[in-house]
């Protein structure tokens, strides 16, 4: 069996090759698409999931060059995250202010 013939753009444009006969299927019916918030379709959204990224808000913190490498090496000689130091300075702040720590306003 031969491989079919080539069909290069000026012969079709010349009219010297027929259109290829595709015969349509019968069309079928267009997808359901689901609503992006399930609220809108009326379900109520299944439990939270419980972990800290998907509780949490995301907090951008800029830093001066030498203060945050301050930071990194705190972490480093600590052997810990730099997370956790901000949060530590976080709770410190919530303290001088006479509010409530981060255990307290989580529930943890």
């Amino acid at each position: 069996m031969s491989s079919p013939r080539k069909v290069n753009l000026q012969a079709i444009i010349a009219g010297d090759v027929a259109p290829a006969i595709v015969s349509d299927p019968e069309p079928q019916p267009a997808p359901v698409v689901e609503p992006i918030h399930p609220e809108i379709a009326g379900v109520k959204p299944g439990p939270k999931l419980s972990t800290l990224k998907d509780r949490a808000h995301q907090l951008s913190v800029y830093l001066e060059p030498p203060v945050y490498e301050r930071l990194r090496l705190l972490a480093f000689e600590e052997r810990t995250k730099m997370h956790v130091l901000m949060l530590e300075a976080v709770d410190l702040l919530l303290k001088k202010r006479g509010q409530p720590s981060i255990k307290k306003l989580v529930g943890s």
